[in-house]
């Protein structure tokens, strides 16, 4: 279900990243002729960005990236957090498949960085979005305004195992 991104793939991020619906949230639609000129022929070529593939169809995208230390709200005074971010075709809504996406991304991740926080930031006019993070397992930790709009910022911190 994750997997690297492919030229194959540039259509389709292309069409993602131009859809009014799916960048409700991210501040809107890009224009289309603007992604055609600037994305590279495989979108996505680095580390932390994982195509979600359904049936041989690309349905949605991961992202786990550092969190920028000059950007509002961290769960450490360095910053630098771990940050997950996704992003589905409407037509994958409501089935379930952005959690299971997700948390298959969380235990790569935990895998490579243990002990370490993994932070979410969504709007919080996006209860879709806050529904996932708590069933995800993230916790509210601060509210702010950025981009023009209130936003919500969690934490998922890492199991701790019981002492033996």
């Amino acid at each position: 279900m994750l997997r690297a991104s492919q030229a194959r793939d540039r259509a389709a991020i292309i069409e993602m990243f131009a859809s009014p619906e799916v960048g409700a949230y991210i501040g809107g639609g890009r224009p289309r002729d603007q992604l055609e000129r600037t994305a590279p022929e495989v979108p996505g070529q680095r580390f932390g960005f994982f195509v979600v593939e359904l049936a041989g169809a690309l349905i949605g995208l991961i992202t786990l990236d550092r969190r920028a230390a000059e950007r509002p709200g961290h769960v450490r005074r360095e910053g630098g957090e771990t940050e997950i971010g996704y992003l589905f075709f409407p037509h994958a809504w409501g089935s379930g498949y952005a959690a299971e996406a997700c948390e298959a991304a969380l235990d790569w991740i935990a895998d490579l960085r243990p002990g370490e926080p993994v932070v979410l930031c969504t709007q919080v006019a996006n209860d879709r979005a806050r529904r996932l993070a708590a069933k995800l397992g993230f916790t509210e930790v601060e509210r702010f305004e950025e981009f023009a709009a209130m936003q919500w910022f969690g934490v998922r911190r890492p199991a701790v195992s019981p002492a033996l």
